[in-house]
This record gives C-alpha cells, structure tokens and sequence, in this order.
C-alpha cells in the first residue's frame, strides 16, 4: 500500500509563513499523533561543508525542534561522519562545519550529536531483516539510540546514487565510516588512460591513498579503493569511471537496506 504523500509550496503572506506553513504540515501527517513524552528524538539532516550552500537553512531544523519539544520530547540534531576529505571527516571538524553554517542550540533550539563518534567508528551492527545485500547495517550508535527518528531531507545531485531525498538522507548518511564503505564497496572507479592527464586531482581528494600517479597517469589501487566516487567528481577530463550499471544498482539497493535497519520497529 502506497504512503500517503504531503506537500506544501513556499509561498506565505501576512496570515502564515513558512515555518508556520511547516508546522501545519506535520500536524497534518499525523507526527503530532506520535507519543514523544520523555522521547529521545533523532533529527537526521546534513550540515553542509564549509563554504556549501547545499543544506537546509538552521530554522527548518528549529521548527521540526520546537514541534518535538512542545509534545514533550527531548530532541537532537545529528549525521554520521562522511567517508571522503572534508569539513565533516571527524566529529570536532563536523561540528565546527555545523556552526559555521548556522547549527547551534541558539539557532535550532537543540543540541548536536555526532551519531558515530569522535573517528566514526562508533556503531551498531542492526541486522536487516529480508535483506539480500546487507545481513547487518552499520549505523551510528546515537541513531540507533533515539527512540523516535525524523528526517529532515534536502535533494541534491551524487556521483553514483544520481539525485538523493530521504533514502540517501537516511541509508548512507546514519551509515558509519564502515557502513559507508560497505555500501560503496559494490563500485571501484577506474581510469581511462587515454583521457588522463596526470593533474593529481583524484590523489588530492582521495583519503586512502588509492590513486597512484606513474609515468603522468593515474591508476586506481583497487585494494585501497573505497568506492566512495569523489575522484569521479573532480577529473577535469572525466578519466575516472564507473565499471558499469550494476555497480550504481548494488550502491542503492544497499542505501534501501541501510534505511530499513534504520527505521524499522519505531516511530519515524
């Protein structure tokens, strides 16, 4: 049976605004229904890097906040570390991201929870029932902590699962650094000799040392490839590449897998 689906535009006058508008939304999807008294409620969304304007702006998080505390529940916001370099490659790195771009008890009416610790290594194995590509998912304790689980999900574009919304919001990003490498683990890039020009861009990027530069190209070292893709995305030239589709299909029917063991058997 099919979920029922709620929408609401951006437009908002002297009667409502937005955040009003967002409110009246929820209430209307039945969360006020959900029994948050004395309730540790997890708010999942991504902070953004440093310098990215991808991300939802601190007031819609302090309106979902606000919604779980006037019903009694004891809110907090967080994400699980990332895979690649970054602003967010560590639990202090990623909360001076969050701050720098707006993320604070003053602006969100809550605190921060980095879900899978200090070096993203701090997980429960959850095990996924019916799951044919993941047996037991890695996610970030403090997730799985939460009694209640509410994403908060902007869209945006990725190098292997194309456009993201909640599925990626939620599969891949309460996966630990394992868990993320479980999930890419399915798709090892390579590179197209014949279009490299050995600027050492995907050297740069990469946390694992996997590309190796030799005679003014690069090749990909398949046994420290994390498939986490990043390299794809800053080839000048398009020289790094995927091996094929079923690479992409694997990495998102992990991410649905991932997402299961996440929400089953509590509200979300």
């Amino acid at each position: 049976m099919a979920s029922k689906v709620y929408f609401a535009d951006l437009r908002a006058d002297f009667h409502e605004n937005l955040q009003q508008k967002l409110t009246r939304l929820m209430k209307t999807a039945g969360m006020g229904d959900i029994d948050f008294t004395d309730k540790y409620v997890a708010i999942k969304l991504h902070f953004g890097e440093p310098g990215n304007l991808a991300f939802l702006r601190p007031n819609w998080a302090k309106t979902v906040a606000d919604f779980v505390k006037e019903r009694g529940g004891k809110p907090f916001l967080t994400d699980c570390n990332t895979l690649y370099v970054g602003g967010r490659k560590n639990a202090l790195d990623h909360l001076d991201s969050a701050m720098l771009n707006g993320f604070n008890p003053m602006t969100t009416g809550c605190q921060i929870l980095i879900a899978d610790g200090l070096k993203g290594n701090d997980e429960v194995e959850v095990p996924v029932a019916g799951g044919e590509y993941v047996k037991n998912a890695k996610i970030g304790r403090a997730v799985m902590d939460a009694d209640v689980f509410i994403s908060l999900t902007h869209f945006k574009g990725h190098e292997e699962a194309g456009f993201g919304g909640c599925l990626k919001n939620i599969g891949m990003g309460c996966g630990s650094r394992a868990g993320k490498m479980e999930q890419h683990n399915a798709g090892k890039p390579h590179v197209a000799e014949k279009l490299c020009i050995g600027c050492g861009q995907c050297r740069k990027i990469c946390a694992h040392g996997a590309p190796i530069i030799t005679d003014g190209k690069a090749v990909i070292d398949h046994d420290r490839c994390v498939g986490c893709g990043r390299c794809i995305a800053v080839c000048p030239k398009n020289a790094v590449q995927v091996n094929g589709d079923e690479t992409t299909t694997n990495l998102n029917r992990k991410i649905a897998e991932y997402t299961k063991a996440v929400v089953d058997g509590r509200p979300c």
